[in-house]
């Protein structure tokens, strides 16, 4: 799978947080064995876009955490019989996310591992909508995590 990680902000992004994207990013693959070659991209940006594209593509006039873009409607039942699968967008705004890991009492890196875990299933058609479709996202999200080794207040790193 190619990720290709984008970054819009100021702010630089670490290399090893890149490679825990990466390694977020081929969990979420692996979890639902998806084993075809495809492209994803996931793209940090201030709060300002991704207001803007909140309110051009959700009509919300509002700051998100992470916006996700699926290229197929289902990729199970559309996308696996192309050679080559372009799974969709992902924007994650960078400062949402720093404010979210000084809520939640754990670092910046763990929450856009979380972010990317989240907006990977998306890309796959789960939902939150309904009782029984948020725990079942947050089910392969916590398999994700605890698989990573990413615990809450952790650093992220592995042991």
């Amino acid at each position: 799978m190619q990720i290709e990680i984008l970054n819009e902000t100021t702010n630089l992004l670490a290399e090893d947080l890149k490679e825990l994207i990466v390694k977020a990013t081929d969990k979420v693959l692996e979890c639902e064995g998806f084993d075809v070659e495809g492209e994803v991209s996931i793209l940090f940006v201030d709060d300002n876009r991704i207001k803007s594209l909140n309110n051009e593509f959700r009509h919300k006039n509002e700051v998100t955490d992470v916006l996700s873009f699926p290229q197929y409607d289902s990729i199970k039942d559309d996308g696996l019989n192309e050679p080559f699968i372009y799974l969709g967008d992902v924007v994650i705004s960078l400062e949402q996310a720093k404010r979210q890991a000084e809520e939640f009492g754990h670092s910046i890196e763990r929450e856009i591992v979380y972010l990317t875990i989240h907006s990977m299933l998306h890309l796959f058609g789960y939902d939150h909508m309904s009782d029984a479709d948020k725990k079942e996202m947050r089910e392969k999200e916590k398999k994700v995590i605890r698989s990573l080794k990413l615990f809450k207040g952790t650093s992220m790193q592995e042991d």
